[in-house]
């Protein structure tokens, strides 16, 4: 029956069957992964051992800083530390380090990188030394293309092939990564998602990787877009449809005859946002079209192997194969897709074109609990002058940032040279990009500026400013740079809702720039518009974008490509000598990497001054056997959130704040504002980010209505101060801490210092009424355990405050998955709540997570012990 399963079922299958040994992976397992389908009844967990791991520096640089920590465990346990080493590939991406401190201007580029590697100086040795330190594992330097544009152009390989033995085995190519847009390989035929960094590691150490039986949801494309769509309106009509559908926790297969009319860039495009529509991955079947493109980008090779390969497995899919069945179904007609943005601060809200100003209008006045600015009405007029003697008054809606950037549509020639075409035609009529706009290119390859400078469409983009400023993920991550200050001052004195609009995938509020609070997912080419309209509050049906230089206004229309255009310059441009070029020196083509001095040494040398780099507390007095699981008695709630909570508000990744405790931690050690460098860029040391946990500049804590930020009350005192000073008041009378949420908690980045921040702040629990994947695993990863309320309650319908002392009962003895436990609420005016709450530990694996206080402690236990 192999041909009625989902394909991704079938790669999942080969991967049980080829890794049976009858301990890690059973028998069983194969056979309940054979006997897949729709309505096979309760999930049960199965063991996956991916055949490599990916990571990124922001997520990569902690993980290795956990590996050097093992190290010095294992030996302090008397064993041997190259015992923790990696025991499949690793390849670590340097891609979120750089910032766009400069734009603009040709000299962007270089002036950027030069202040990347002397901020993380500290990073890039420790980098060095683990390279060096480690087999297994491989760095592609900065400036080389971001991490999910590198694994599909060059990394990846569809089929993997290894010596056992005195044997060659072919084998599906599969991953997971430390970024949650690892599922951009999934439109490559690459079975691969997204997980925490501690899930990572263990990996990385050989452990498999555990899920519940996943339902697979099939999606069906037919049809083909139409003049005036592009590939990233596709995919937020694909995620706006499948977050209405509900597929938190399933597997995503695309099917039907529109994939045979798909590019694969397009592909990857939508398997990119599987995180943003909740999906654990989106898959798209190895095809001819797979072949053409391996054989685009330089890998013809390896497409004569997965050709051979995948039909001898039956994993090649071609129009005549018979539709795989699915748990659930839900169908597209490309040809009815629109133009469209998402925003203005959730990936999923897409708003079509046509619509934009209207509902950028309605948002300035809307609830803030109904994703608005809330505004009065005699507010939405107000505006600001940019005293820097060029740019006039701007007022709400003003476009202070359009930024070409990140890896769902850098990977895509066809949007890519769609914006170059547009802006050649703007060019060409005198148009230019506001000048308060900050204007920026940052190609997920250097194969993208090969291909823009033959298509004759770079010098255009340079002419409306869009220079390229860096090989990385800038504006997605939170590096968009500062604003001139004239715009930050003049958005200050305004109090303006200013607006960006960014080719990216992440669009939560405080991430993008702490001075941007309406940001916008859009195509290139709309980016590049809307730089030139410089603002939102546009209707580009009856605004012209600008008068030209004949003296007449010049619309939308008339600078739009068609698709033949864009079709043809593609196929012009885009040459497999362009990724032979770039990708022949990946690892060692950046003359700054190389001259990094490398330390040596099984372990590391540790340096207390460092505030980059420290050695976590984690395994610290970590003995053999670990203590047994107690009820959490007397516990404060010490953070009180509502639905939709993302990892950027638990653990924000950009800008700090100089009066953060972040900020005065790194001001006291002499580090001035402009080096604080983000938070990203700092989750090597613990100390740091510790302070930066809750530390967003939009949360928004209910323990203290109407606050936003970093702060919250301690209690019995109800004094108000910092999150992190009531965490060591907190700590200090030796309180348990519990974080009370609602729908969705977590959901976002796969940010594991969410999880680690929770845990040294001194929280124990996380009572919420749901939780998105890679975080609940992330919380049990680090011995916190997952609550939810019984169905149909909540802290609202219980009437909880958070300003209860909590017990919760039930966790010691024989603790099983999913167990029930009672939640003893005593209030302030002595009375008590008494309520049933369910602990996430899914799987007896999470359970036994759990009781070692983490799944590291798990495996390095179990290490030193063999």
């Amino acid at each position: 029956s192999l041909e009625k399963l989902p394909y991704s079922i079938r790669v999942m299958l080969e991967a049980a069957l080829r890794s049976c040994d009858d301990y890690q992976v059973t028998q069983a397992d194969v056979q309940r992964l054979a006997n897949w389908s729709p309505d096979a009844g309760e999930a049960v967990e199965l063991p996956f051992k991916p055949a490599r791991v990916i990571l990124q520096d922001f997520t990569g640089v902690p993980c290795v800083v956990d590996l050097a920590a093992m190290r010095d465990a294992v030996a302090r346990l008397g064993a041997d530390p190259k015992r923790i080493n990696p025991l499949v590939p690793v390849d670590l991406v340097i891609d979120h380090s750089v910032q766009v401190d400069f734009f603009g201007n040709v000299t962007a580029l270089e002036r950027n990188a030069e202040i990347e590697f002397a901020r993380n100086k500290e990073r890039y040795e420790f980098l060095r030394w683990g390279q060096k330190a480690f087999s297994n594992f491989r760095v592609v330097p900065p400036a080389t293309g971001i991490v999910h544009q590198v694994n599909l152009e060059y990394l990846a390989g569809c089929v993997l092939t290894s010596r056992v033995g005195d044997e060659t085995i072919a084998y599906p190519d599969s991953l997971v990564g430390t970024d949650s847009h690892t599922t951009m390989i999934n439109g490559l035929g690459v079975v691969g998602w997204g997980v925490g960094g501690i899930e990572a590691e263990a990996v990385m150490l050989g452990q498999p990787l555990y899920l519940l039986t996943p339902q697979v949801v099939g999606f069906k494309l037919t049809g083909a877009l139409r003049d005036g769509v592009t590939a990233t309106d596709l995919v937020l009509t694909v995620t706006q449809m499948l977050r209405r559908k509900g597929v938190v926790d399933k597997f995503v297969e695309f099917y039907g005859t529109g994939l045979s009319a798909m590019s694969l860039p397009d592909r990857a495009t939508i398997a990119n946002m599987a995180p943003e529509y909740g999906a654990t991955m989106g898959f798209f079947p190895v095809d001819a079209e797979t072949l053409r493109y391996l054989e685009r980008t330089n890998r013809g090779e390896q497409a004569k192997l997965t050709e051979a390969y995948c039909k001898a497995q039956g994993l090649f899919r071609t129009d005549a194969s018979p539709d795989p069945v699915f748990s659930d179904t839900l169908e597209l007609d490309m040809a009815d897709v629109e133009a469209c943005l998402a925003g203005p601060k959730r990936p999923q809200d897409r708003v079509v074109l046509r619509d934009m100003q209207e509902n950028f209008r309605k948002g300035l006045v809307a609830p803030v609990k109904e994703r608005g600015f809330a505004l009065a009405e005699g507010e939405t007029a107000r505006t600001a002058e940019v005293k820097d003697g060029a740019s006039g008054s701007i007022g709400h809606g003003a476009v202070v940032i359009a930024a070409i950037t990140s890896c769902t549509n850098t990977s895509n020639p066809s949007v890519m040279i769609g914006a170059g075409l547009l802006a050649q035609k703007a060019a060409a009529k005198g148009l230019k990009s506001k000048p308060f706009v900050k204007t920026s290119l940052a190609p997920g390859s250097r194969v993208v500026t090969e291909y823009l400078q033959a298509s004759g469409t770079l010098a255009s983009l340079e002419a409306l400013g869009f220079y390229v400023v860096g090989y990385g993920c800038t504006t997605c991550i939170g590096n968009s740079g500062p604003l001139p200050e004239a715009v930050s001052n003049a958005i200050d004195e305004g109090k303006l809702v200013a607006a960006a609009v960014l080719s990216g995938n992440r669009n939560f509020e405080g991430r993008v720039h702490p001075h941007v609070r309406a940001n916008y997912l859009a195509s290139p080419p709309l980016v590049v518009a809307y730089a030139l309209a410089g603002t939102v509050d546009i209707d580009f049906e009856k605004d012209a974008l600008g008068i030209g230089s004949d003296g007449r206004p010049v619309f939308l229309r008339d600078v739009w490509p068609t698709q033949k255009e864009v079709a043809d310059a593609v196929a012009a441009s885009v040459k497999p000598e362009m990724f032979a070029k770039s990708y022949g020196n990946a690892f060692d083509g950046n003359p700054r990497w190389n001259a990094i001095p490398v330390g040596g040494g099984e372990l590391y040398a540790w340096d207390g001054k460092s505030t980059y780099i420290h050695e976590p507390p984690f395994f610290q007095g970590l003995t053999m056997d670990p203590k047994p699981v107690t009820d959490i008695t007397g516990a404060r709630c010490l953070v009180m959130v509502g639905d939709s909570v993302t990892t950027d508000h638990i653990s924000p990744a950009g800008d700090i704040a100089l009066a953060s405790p972040a900020g005065k931690f790194l001001a006291e050690r002499g580090i001035e504002k402009k080096d604080f460098n983000s938070y990203g860029s700092r989750r090597g040391n613990d100390l740091v980010m510790v302070r930066g946990t809750f530390a967003n500049i939009r949360l928004k804590n209910l323990l203290v209505p109407g606050s936003e930020g970093n702060v919250t009350v301690h209690f019995p005192s109800n004094g108000q101060m910092p999150i992190h000073d009531a965490s060591e008041k907190y700590l200090a009378a030796g309180t348990a801490l519990v974080v009370l949420a609602g729908k969705e908690y977590g959901t976002g980045s796969s940010r594991d210092w969410a999880a680690k921040g929770t845990l040294l702040l001194g929280v124990k629990a996380v009572l919420a009424e749901s939780f998105e994947r890679i975080h609940r695993s992330n919380l049990v990863g680090m011995g916190i355990l997952p609550l939810v309320y019984e169905n149909g309650q909540s802290a609202e319908s219980l009437g909880l405050t958070g300003h209860e002392a909590f017990d919760i009962s039930g966790l010691a003895g024989e603790l099983k998955p999913r167990q029930a436990v009672k939640v003893r609420a005593k209030r302030e005016d002595g009375s008590v709540l008494e309520f049933i709450a369910i602990a996430r530990l899914d799987t007896p694996v999470d359970v036994d997570y759990y009781r070692n206080g983490g799944i590291l402690q798990t495996v390095l236990r179990g290490l030193a012990k063999s």
